[in-house]
């Protein structure tokens, strides 16, 4: 009986192996493992930003429109649990990814400001915050490469046959992956350009009044 046991066991195993089972739990924990490091080095930006804000603000607080835009992009961004059952969901990951592109151009915006405060520019504290936050853009799009990656190869194995009637049975389905549309333009880091700004070229010299020419003499 016990031989026998052991070998619907072993016959199972392999059944569930060569259907794509295994393949399944063993891509999902990479998926898992690649999302962990995704929302980590999103959260390490979401940590410079308040130092980042008031750096900025104590140069350029006239800049009250784009520093309450970066605050309020990381708000929104902190208000949306990104738990690991996130991933499936896809409208609340669509939800996600929407507010971390928001969050993005709201830094790049920021950036773009500072480029109009020299002395900004060249505080210490400032050029250290912005060389971090130029590592975690760099951070955070090789984490959303590794995850996408990870979801196209789970997503073709539960799509796939006989992949796809182990999904069936198991409840495996396939998971939201960061949209290809505007895919370079949000995981490109913002621009950080220490250099001095060109030159303004001089204003054109102003056109002096006309002058009518002397009336030829009378013959």
């Amino acid at each position: 009986m016990r031989k026998l046991v052991l070998g619907l066991a072993a016959f199972a195993g392999l059944m569930l192996s060569g259907c794509g089972y295994n393949a399944m739990q063993t891509q999902d924990e990479q998926i898992k493992s690649a999302w962990s490091e995704v929302l980590n080095q999103y959260q390490r930006r979401a940590d410079l930003i308040p130092n980042l804000v008031n750096t900025v603000k104590g140069y350029a607080a006239q800049e009250s429109s784009v520093l309450l835009g970066v605050t309020e992009a990381r708000a929104k961004v902190g208000s949306i649990q990104a738990t690991p059952e996130l991933v499936n969901d896809p409208a609340a990951f669509a939800k996600f990814q929407a507010a971390q592109g928001e969050l993005t151009s709201a830094l790049s915006r920021l950036l773009v400001v500072t480029e109009n405060y020299p002395q900004l520019k060249s505080d210490q504290n400032f050029r250290d915050l912005q060389a971090q936050l130029e590592g975690t853009e760099n951070r955070i799009t090789v984490a959303r490469n590794r995850y996408i990656q990870a979801v196209q190869n789970y997503n073709v194995t539960v799509r796939s046959f006989p992949g796809n009637l182990t999904a069936m049975i198991f409840g495996y389905k396939p998971k939201p992956n960061f949209a290809v549309e505007n895919e370079a333009a949000i995981s490109k880091p913002p621009a950080v350009d220490f250099s001095a700004p060109a030159p303004t070229p001089a204003p054109a010299p102003a056109a002096g009044p006309a002058t009518t020419p002397a009336p030829a003499p009378a013959r």
